[in-house]
């Protein structure tokens, strides 16, 4: 098994093997804490895609993968990503409290 090394290329093509067949299609993960490794697979028993890293900062990947997967799946194969890969939304920030003046 082939593990892709591109993050790009693992979620173009995990999200084309979605769409190929939704039915058939398993997403996992698994952290091995021995190694401290996180290793990601897409599925449909046709074709085994899969992504290792050992840095906590591809967490934030990850989330957002899992974001990507939650609305083909809730929306369907031709749902229109560009809201979901789109760069974070800055949050408003909340409103400074500023000093009142004393009367």
């Amino acid at each position: 098994m082939v593990y892709i090394t591109s993050w790009d290329d693992f979620v173009d093509k995990s999200v084309q093997l979605f769409r190929d067949d939704p039915e058939k299609t398993r997403y996992s993960m698994k952290y091995r804490h021995c190694d401290g490794q996180l290793v990601l697979k897409v599925t449909d028993d046709k074709q085994c895609l899969k992504f290792k890293t050992d840095q906590a900062q591809d967490a934030k990947k990850m989330e957002k993968l899992n974001n990507i997967f939650f609305t083909l799946m809730a929306r369907g194969p031709e749902a229109d990503m560009s809201e979901v890969t789109e760069k974070e939304q800055v949050e408003p920030q909340p409103a400074k409290k500023g000093r009142g003046r004393k009367q």
